[in-house]
């Protein structure tokens, strides 16, 4: 029992769903310790086994944690936790520079794509036993990938990132394997693979990317995947470098049965070059997002890699969703083909804002990082207090615990809704919330 809440079950599935659902409720809370399982194997009249049969079934699903002898807990973004439950509450007012989304300004209008997809559909409308992918759509992927020297391999579809990862790990791995995660990284990656039964392995990050030896390490603890990204790391804004491609494909020589997925998420933001890690191993996988560049809506992303893990996706998807709708896969082709977003001046609007915050912090002492993308990681020494001070400042900001295992405390800045004028006094209230002492290791 914790509070007012009274655990049910006589087995540990039913044990489980009850626990479940107070979480689900919002009755157990992210972080709540759960009871000793002994205790509560004693207040259902229980074997002390099938309650621990029952936290293995969470901890499996992503709902709970075990932390030793410091108990379970419940994870800080379970799977059933309501997403009102974590959110940063931000009040009237306050400058919200934590949400992680594009600038809508910079974003292309969707009217005429939306009218020549649904004239498309008029002509010759996607029906049952159609191809999956769309033509257009598949030849435009393919030379852009092409363009980027990435190998060839068959074209795929998912609903976003998120989406072609998971499914490319359920592909090849199983419950209990290890992936190697960057750290600080994405928070919503951070969810799916304990989620899916595996076992995050952190690797620490810098603006070149993944570190070598952190990666070398987790190859030799036996990891099973790892996950990359090439550009706009979030939430350090992390560039993969030709330097450190090579250092990483080096290591990767040896472990030839790893399954690598680069995540090309800001491809269409970002004019630095690309330097995956695609074909460094057997089993591949590249996504590309038409998310920030497009609008988070057009629920689309590509993906290339080699024949036996693109087709195990495919063939999966079949079997769900069956495919990507072609409303979406015209849009976005009509997108590309128009050259709707002038890469060049995104890239350069976003490049300015975020070397402007990074440079200002700088002339204030304090180091920050964000060589491309959207955000700007600053390592703090005391997270909650920077936010709490940043919030009653003016400015909401994310807290890094979001996007961090084991990695130093820090705070991420979106920086899109901020103009050139915002700045100097972002960084005024940075400079005073990290008072009396500042940090700038990314970790």
């Amino acid at each position: 029992m914790i509070g007012e809440y009274m655990f049910t079950g006589r087995g540990a599935a039913e044990i489980a769903a009850s626990i479940e659902q107070a979480i689900g409720q919002g009755t157990l809370a992210p972080g709540a310790v759960l009871p000793p399982l002994r205790a509560l194997a004693v207040d259902l009249g229980v074997n002390p086994n099938t309650v621990a049969a029952a936290y293995r079934l969470l901890r499996n699903r992503g709902v709970i944690e075990t932390a030793g002898r410091r108990g379970s807990r419940v994870r800080p973004r379970p799977a059933t936790t309501t997403r009102e439950q974590i959110r940063l509450d931000v009040p009237p007012g306050v400058r919200d520079v934590s949400h992680g989304n594009p600038d809508p300004a910079l974003l292309p209008p969707l009217g005429e794509a939306l009218a020549e997809a649904a004239a498309r559909h008029a002509r010759r409308p996607m029906l049952y036993g159609g191809v999956p992918v769309d033509e257009e759509l598949g030849r435009l992927a393919r030379a852009a990938f092409d363009a980027d020297r990435i190998p060839g391999g068959p074209v795929g579809l998912a609903s976003g990132s998120l989406d072609a990862m998971e499914r490319a790990l359920v592909a090849h791995l199983r419950p209990g394997d290890a992936v190697a995660v960057e750290d600080p990284g994405w928070g919503s990656l951070f969810d799916l693979v304990p989620a899916l039964g595996l076992r995050p392995v952190p690797v620490g990050v810098d603006d070149d990317g993944p570190l070598p030896d952190d990666v070398g390490k987790a190859l030799e603890q036996g990891v099973r995947a790892l996950v990359v990204t090439c550009r706009g790391q979030n939430p350090t804004g992390a560039t993969v470098s030709a330097a450190r491609a090579r250092e990483l494909r080096a290591i990767l020589a040896d472990h030839s049965q790893v399954l690598v997925i680069d995540d090309d998420h800001v491809h269409g933001l970002t004019e630095l070059p690309l330097h995956p890690l695609a074909d460094s191993t057997r089993h591949w996988m590249l996504i590309r997002s038409t998310a920030k560049a497009y609008g988070p809506d057009l629920r689309l992303a590509v993906f290339t890699g080699d024949p036996l893990t693109v087709d195990r996706v495919r063939g999966r998807y079949r079997l769900g969703p069956g495919w990507v709708s072609h409303l979406l896969q015209h849009t976005v082709a009509h997108l590309w083909e128009t050259g709707a977003v002038d890469t060049a001046a995104v890239s350069e609007a976003y490049a300015a804002r975020r070397d402007g915050l990074v440079q200002a912090l700088a002339d204030r002492g304090i180091t920050a990082h964000g060589r491309s993308g959207m955000n700007v990681w600053v390592p703090v020494p005391d997270e909650t207090g920077a936010v709490a001070r940043l919030l009653h400042a003016g400015w909401a900001v994310a807290p890094g615990a979001r996007y961090r295992l084991s990695s130093p405390p820090g705070i991420r800045v979106t920086v899109s809704p901020l103009t050139q004028d915002d700045v100097p006094a972002l960084a005024d209230a940075i400079a005073d919330a990290m008072r009396p002492c500042a940090v700038g290791r990314l970790g």
